[in-house]
Parts: structure tokens; sequence; C-alpha cells
């Protein structure tokens, strides 16, 4: 079976997707699949083999895509509103899932739709001409410090401020301008950070929650940056240190946001857990899979190798669309 690994693309998130890719290339059972490297550049344009091509063309030299891209285009909705096109199978959500995963301010409103706790908030929207001021003191009203500033359409960190104060928050939402016109701010909850993986139809279960792992930030650190995430300084416990209730509760949260999103194959969500309840941050339609990413780890925590996940996702794709 011809793979075809698409990875790069044209968001902010390119060279997370490189890794993602390059992970995934390199676990393809040589046995089963001939791997092939479609690279989206910044830009836009497909290359396959190294060379220039064009989506329909790169399509006729494959049986499935493994979807590889994150962020803007990759997890959105455009790649699939492309490869639904294309009539050719494909891994992860469909279109409108990943419109709405993608959306923060959608998925919170589905989120509360389906019983889940999600931090207090706003959402605005920041053009050239709003003051920065003038919406911070209007949070101000609403928000009790201190407070998250981040883009509603944006992953991995990309954009997210943190502020206590009045004066910082119009700082951060000045900062955060080149990023999105779109933004939440929310109240920022203090407690212990999880996030746990769901996988479709394995081992004999519709949505096979993952052990959730606990988060610790780089000391000195308020929020996650994109950097953070990557670099390999942060203390991730797997299978983390929660009671058995704590532990089921995340699990059970993790399939409803799911499957309240309407997502398919796999997903990551990210919570808080504070003495008053777990709270929903975000939910993942297109986790990291390089060799820092949380997924995997999970997926080594209970047994299963990187290969058979791989080989499990894309049968998946290729039974929906037999």
């Amino acid at each position: 079976m011809r793979v075809g690994v698409l990875r790069g693309g044209p968001g902010c998130e390119y060279e997370v997707s490189l890794r993602t890719g390059q992970a995934v290339l390199k676990h393809l059972s040589a046995d089963k699949y001939k791997a092939r490297d479609i690279l989206i550049d910044k830009a836009g344009q497909w290359h396959l083999g190294g060379l220039p091509t064009t989506p329909t063309r790169a399509a006729q030299q494959v049986d499935v895509f493994f979807n590889a891209l994150h962020g803007e285009f990759g997890e959105d909705g455009q790649v699939q509103s492309i490869l639904e096109e294309l009539s050719v199978p494909y891994t992860g959500s469909g279109v409108t899932p990943s419109i709405l995963g993608m959306n923060k301010h959608q998925a919170k409103e589905i989120f509360q739709r389906a019983g889940l706790r999600v931090p207090p908030g706003l959402t605005i929207i920041l053009t050239t001409e709003t003051p920065a001021a003038s919406i911070a003191n209007e949070v101000f009203q609403k928000i009790s410090p201190p407070w998250i500033v981040k883009p509603a359409d944006r992953g991995s960190s990309v954009g997210v401020f943190f502020a206590r104060t009045v004066a910082a928050l119009a700082a951060a939402l000045e900062s955060a301008r080149p990023y999105s016109k779109t933004f939440l701010v929310e109240h920022c909850l203090r407690g212990r950070e999880a996030t746990c993986g769901v996988v479709d139809n394995f081992r004999g279960r519709d949505f096979y929650p993952l052990p959730p792992i606990e988060i610790r930030r780089p000391a000195g650190t308020a929020v996650w940056t994109y950097d953070d995430k990557y670099n390999g300084q942060t203390a991730e416990i797997c299978p983390g240190n929660f009671s058995a209730a704590i532990k089921k509760q995340i699990e059970d949260l993790s399939i409803t946001a799911h499957r309240a999103l309407g997502l398919r194959h796999y997903s990551r969500s990210d919570f808080i857990v504070t003495p008053y309840g777990i709270y929903i941050l975000e939910t993942n339609s297109l986790p990291g899979l390089t060799s820092e990413s949380l997924l995997p780890k999970a997926l080594a925590a209970v047994g299963c190798p990187y290969a058979d996940f791989l080989d499990h996702v894309i049968k998946l794709a290729v039974e929906r669309q037999n």
C-alpha cells in the first residue's frame, strides 16, 4: 500500500509538522507500506520526490494519505477539504470536526453543551483599530486576573500570553495582534496539568483512552510557550500520578470531548485538575507524533509500538473509504 505522508504546510507549526512527518516515515513498516514523502512548503506548494507537484498528481501516486500536518491549513479543515475532493482516504478527522476542533471559541461552546467544565473567559475581536487598553479594561470588569490570552485559531501555544494586571493584559493583546484577529481571554486556572489521548476502535473499545499524562512546565514559566513544548525541558509523568478516581474522570472527559467534536481516529485533550473540578482547555485533532510528543509516550505506556499505531490508524482510514 502506498502511503503519502503529508508534512510541513503554510502554518505556524511547519517545523513541528516536519518532525511528525519524519517520525511517521521512519516508523511505517517497510513490509506493509511504500512511503511517499509529500512536503508542502510554507508557500503552500506541494512536493513529491523533491519536485513540485499538485494535489491531484500526488493523489495518483498514493492509496492513502497520512496527515502529519498541524495547525492552520493542516488541522483546520482546509487540507481535509482538498483530500475529500481527491476521494483518497486520509487519516485524522474530517472537514467539519477539524474546523470545530481548531476554533477554540466554537469548541468551547460544544464542550459546555456536552457538560464539560471550561475556564471563565471572553472571546474578543482585535482589529488594527481596536484599542488594546479599552479591551483590557472590559475584560477586567468581567473576568478576574490573572489571564491567558490565546488566538482562537492556533495550536502549540503559538501566540499565547500571560498577564496579571490590566496594563500587562493590554501589552499582551498588542503582542498578540500579529497572530490572529480573534482571541480567547480566559482566567488562568491554577492546578495540575494533564493530557489524555483517545484512539478509535482500539483493543475492543469504540473509544480507547490512553493513560493521562501529568505535565509540569519549566520552573519560573507562567504558561506554555511554543518552545517549551518541543525543547525537552518539561517534566512529563506517564502515566500521571493521579488517583484512580481522577484518572478515570480525565479518561471519560477525553472521550466526551472527542465524541462531542465528532473527531475520528485519534485525538488528545488538555486539562487543568483543580480543587474545584477538572477543566478542559482544548482538544487537538492532530496531536504531535514527534519523538518528544505526548501521544507516542502514552501509546508506549500501554505497550503499543509506534508502528502498530500507524498501522491501526491507516486501516481505520482505508476501511472508512471502502
